[in-house]
């Protein structure tokens, strides 16, 4: 097995397919990363405590990295997707499985990541592992249920068996548009939710994000021609309770710093790892606009990141939009 990325969910899934038998290549292009994992045998920054087995190596040599693998696992920053698929590129055969473990849209674009993976490696099969499942929680086995989405029934039910065991179920589902979305727009409403709670408001204010947050996120996926059962599921759902609620969430932890008053620079900077609902807040933004889509909460989050609203301001502005009956807003969807 080959693991493109090394950072906490990186590892944390290394971790996870040694468990299962596999014998496990990481690559990262940082040297002092690879050093680290290899001496170290933990992520000391990331997953501190969380030791490697012993059938897992990391290295800086992505042929090395890729040599006779089983299956690839990209865990790599959304925006850096693009450049690391076509860097893999030649050193995958045809029918090759990629696994998309990332989350996120790509800025500019907007397209999915699995869209962006089979654009620079058409020759290899994509599917997409998502759903609710911090790092530090599967590195330590806490029991985690995730999707893996493929219209290839069989490629799915592949990768469900490589990652399947008693601490980490997997379920499958054809629907990879509602799966990737529901995965990638939840960073825009975590975020929205760690604002809030940087403002000092409570738990009715983040109940009424998550459920009109999921609300909006159904709207664009559907009209991109997701299913709406897809959201009530493991990656919509479930993800947005599981980020918007937890400290482990990056997203959520920039959200409360920006809501005390830092701005989105500074931020990100404290927080110390990619905060992958910034750019996806942009790529949405800008989706919705495209579609046609009412979201709301969406074009608040774009305002205050990136035009430089008063966070204040755009939840008053939230609060006094003009009449709906919540009804007819869901049968909308």
């Amino acid at each position: 097995m080959s693991i493109i990325g090394a950072g906490s969910w990186g590892t944390a899934l290394a971790i996870l397919l040694a468990g299962n038998g596999h014998k496990v290549d990481m690559w990262s292009c940082f040297k002092e990363e690879v050093d680290m994992l290899n001496t170290a045998r933990e992520h000391t920054q990331k997953l501190p405590g969380v030791i490697l087995p012993e059938g897992v190596a990391c290295t800086t040599d992505l042929e090395k990295a890729l040599q006779g693998t089983e299956a690839i696992v990209m865990v790599v920053p959304s925006q850096t997707m693009r450049a690391n698929s076509k860097a893999i590129s030649k050193y995958i055969s045809k029918g090759s499985i990629i696994v998309s473990c990332s989350k996120g849209l790509e800025e500019g674009s907007g397209l999915r990541l699995s869209e962006v993976i089979s654009q620079e490696v058409p020759q290899a099969e994509v599917v997409v592992l998502s759903g609710p499942s911090h790092a530090e929680e599967v590195a330590r086995e806490i029991p985690t249920t995730v999707v893996s989405a493929c219209a290839n029934k069989e490629a799915a039910e592949y990768v469900q068996d490589l990652f399947m065991c008693p601490r980490f179920r997997v379920y499958t589902n054809p629907d990879v548009i509602g799966v990737e979305l529901g995965s990638a727009l939840k960073n825009v409403i975590a975020l929205c939710a760690g604002i809030s709670d940087g403002l000092g408001f409570g738990d009715n204010t983040k109940a009424a994000l998550m459920t009109r947050g999921i609300a909006e996120i159904s709207r664009l996926g559907v009209a991109m021609g997701a299913k709406i059962q897809t959201f009530a599921g493991l990656t919509g759902i479930g993800d947005l309770i599981v980020t918007c609620t937890s400290m482990h969430s990056r997203n959520r932890r920039a959200g409360i710093l920006i809501g005390q008053g830092k701005s989105m620079e500074e931020a990100i900077s404290e927080v110390k790892m990619v905060v992958e609902g910034v750019t996806t807040s942009k790529a949405a933004y800008e989706l919705s606009r495209e579609k046609g889509i009412s979201m709301p909460i969406t074009e608040e989050a774009y305002r205050v990141l990136f035009e430089g609203k008063n966070a204040r301001q755009a939840v008053a502005d939230l609060m006094m939009r003009s009449r709906k009956h919540e009804i007819e807003e869901v049968a909308e969807i």
